[in-house]
């Protein structure tokens, strides 16, 4: 069968499709990166194979690419040079691998704290698998056994241990039966009981449906439960045999020394020897391989597929990925204590900070008309107390109007600065194995717009009850939704461009903060200035729209009497608040297309 001698010697095209179908290779894989001086390889053509039904570790000190090379095979990281085979097409010119083919665990957690074991493997398979409400339940069912949590599936995932962890984030991925299964230091940090546990639970998934496993891991500790292990000292190919042979080939007297053994030689010296000594290693590693199998008595099973064209596989579709996704984030939301009694307290708080303000501007504008025929004096003295009453009215209307756009753009920013920034890492593993961005993005969307909806809504009633709006109050309605409708768009798109959750409350906080001064409803800004910060300040158009298109014809010349600030049309106004709206949701689409594993 010769698989593990493929590379660089020529035995690939030899081999039967049946044999190419049953493997994974890399040929001559090269990652260089730019540095000061000269170009940085991080992997430096590196070779090899794995068969089904094979363990694999990658080893090797910290910095050596371990971590580099599991990205480059799963797709994560494009290579400098050199290809992937997998089961005999070229992944970089035929199609990489689909979603439901690989499974890849990273190191960090992609489970939500507030879900629940059982919840979080159930979302897993309904956004990764089609199948009908039976075959879920079974294939649920059947995973959490095999990744013996059954017994805790009804636990909070904030209340596993980081063995626990582990087992689940193997369980979400093999909900979509992968065919190769990728695990990034998922031992890391484990007592050794635990370490032992997790690497036999991988030892014995590689045994079933002929899966491939690859491990990257610092412990050299368990080397006899893999089949094969990979050593990599900075991007070079040190090894690639069994587990043992490998103090044999280093000359060491156990596994742990050869971590301080691979100092002795240069990186590059390394790889030339593996490459002069490699097929007597690849022989004996080979005869281990089937012996693996045939001490119970079966030979790795057959390729899934036949030598005809691949059954073509698909996902869930949009609206199942969709209601999965938004039932997902609202069950967070209602067990997330602190988040939830934040939003409460805005929506209570906030409109009675406006209320306080309510009995002024009611007073009544009187029409100086009326005052026709009386004598000069008191014509001039009611003109006085009309002007005062006037400016009263039109700076508390002013105020109170802006008063609500500015705590409702606080509440957008609330609502969406960490929305996609503190989850980022889960939905680019989501993405990678299979979520569309347009279920994710439509997701947020019609979660934010609910929380938009109550929020508006409880402001204008509550804040109607104590000051009744003195126009068209439907008008006012409207410009209150759209405003922190564009607040939460915007601040949801600088969630998806920004590399940390606090990065981009940070800039929501300053985008909200800035709304106030900019938008001239207390000073007037320099035409200049005006004219080019305007279109950006959706505060100005909500407050603009509110007064031009909503007020009564008395209360807009009292507003007019003391704001400098130039109105603009009501229409305009709609249609300038609708295309903040749209600009944040592109602005969200192209930072959840960006992949940023980092």
């Amino acid at each position: 069968m010769a698989f593990f001698a493929c590379s660089k010697g020529g035995l690939f095209d030899r081999m039967s499709m049946k044999e190419v179908r049953a493997m994974l290779e890399a040929r001559n894989i090269c990652l260089e990166v730019d540095a000061e001086e000269e170009p940085l390889f991080l992997l430096n053509d590196v070779n090899f194979c794995v068969p089904r039904g094979h363990f694999m570790a990658i080893v090797g000190p910290s910095g050596c690419g371990k971590t580099t090379l599991l990205k480059t095979i799963a797709g994560i990281k494009d290579v400098s040079s050199g290809s992937f085979f997998w089961e005999g097409r070229d992944l970089s010119e035929e199609g990489d691998f689909e979603p439901h083919e690989i499974g890849y665990v990273p190191q960090f957690s992609i489970a939500y704290d507030e879900l629940t074991v059982d919840e979080s493997i159930e979302a897993s398979a309904r956004l990764r698998v089609r199948a009908d409400e039976d075959e879920l339940n079974d294939i649920i069912d059947n995973v959490l056994a095999e990744t013996g949590l059954t017994d805790i599936a009804d636990r909070q995932v904030k209340l596993l241990s980081g063995g626990q962890r582990r087992r689940l984030a193997l369980a979400m991925e093999l909900v979509s039966s992968p065919r190769i299964l990728l695990c990034d230091e998922v031992t890391s940090g484990l007592d050794p009981r635990s370490e032992r546990e997790i690497v036999q639970l991988l030892h014995n998934l590689s045994m079933k449906d002929g899966r491939i496993v690859i491990s990257v891991t610092h412990s050299l500790s368990q080397m006899e439960l893999y089949d094969s292990v990979m050593v990599l000292v900075q991007g070079n190919l040190a090894y690639h045999g069994s587990p043992r042979a490998l103090s044999h080939y280093f000359s060491v007297e156990n596994a742990e020394e050869v971590y301080p053994h691979l100092s002795l030689r240069e990186p590059e010296d390394w790889s030339a020897s593996w490459l002069k000594h490699r097929l007597e290693y690849y022989r004996k590693l080979e005869k281990e391989h089937l012996s693996k199998f045939e001490k119970k008595g079966e030979l790795p099973p057959p390729p899934a597929v036949s030598d005809g064209e691949e059954e073509e596989i698909s996902g869930p579709g949009f609206f199942t990925q969709l209601m999965v996704l938004l039932r997902r984030r609202f069950s967070i939301l209602m067990r997330d204590r602190t988040q939830l009694m934040l939003q409460v307290a805005m929506v209570l708080i906030f409109p009675i900070l406006v209320a306080l303000f309510s009995s002024k501007g009611q007073e009544q504008l009187i029409n100086l008309t009326d005052m026709q025929g009386a004598d000069i004096a008191m014509e001039v003295q009611h003109q006085q107390e009309q002007a005062e009453v006037r400016a009263k009215v039109g700076s508390a209307v002013s105020g109170i109007i802006m008063f609500e756009v500015i705590l409702l753009g606080l509440m957008g920013a609330n609502n969406a600065s960490r929305e996609v920034a503190g989850e980022r890492l889960i939905m680019e593993k989501e993405k990678f194995a299979g979520v569309g961005i347009g279920a994710y993005v439509a997701s947020k969307a019609v979660y934010l717009s609910v929380l938009v909806l109550v929020q508006s809504l409880w402001m204008f009633c509550f804040v109607e009850w104590f000051w009744p709006y003195r126009g068209d109050a439907i008008n006012h309605l409207i410009f209150l939704l759209l405003a922190n409708a564009a607040m939460t768009s915007v601040c949801l798109g600088i969630s998806a461009n920004c590399r940390t959750p606090d990065q981009s409350s940070l800039l929501s906080i300053y985008l909200v903060g800035f709304q106030l001064p900019l938008s001239g409803a207390v000073l007037a800004l320099p035409e200049f200035i005006e004219t080019f910060t305007q279109p950006f300040i959706s505060a100005y158009w909500a407050w603009s729209g509110s007064i031009e298109g909503g007020l009564a014809p008395d209360v807009i010349k009292a507003v007019k009497s003391i704001v400098q600030t130039s109105f603009r049309d009501m229409q305009m106004c709609r249609v300038v608040l609708l295309l903040h709206v749209v600009f944040g949701l592109v602005l969200t689409w192209i930072g959840v297309k960006r992949m940023r594993w980092e």
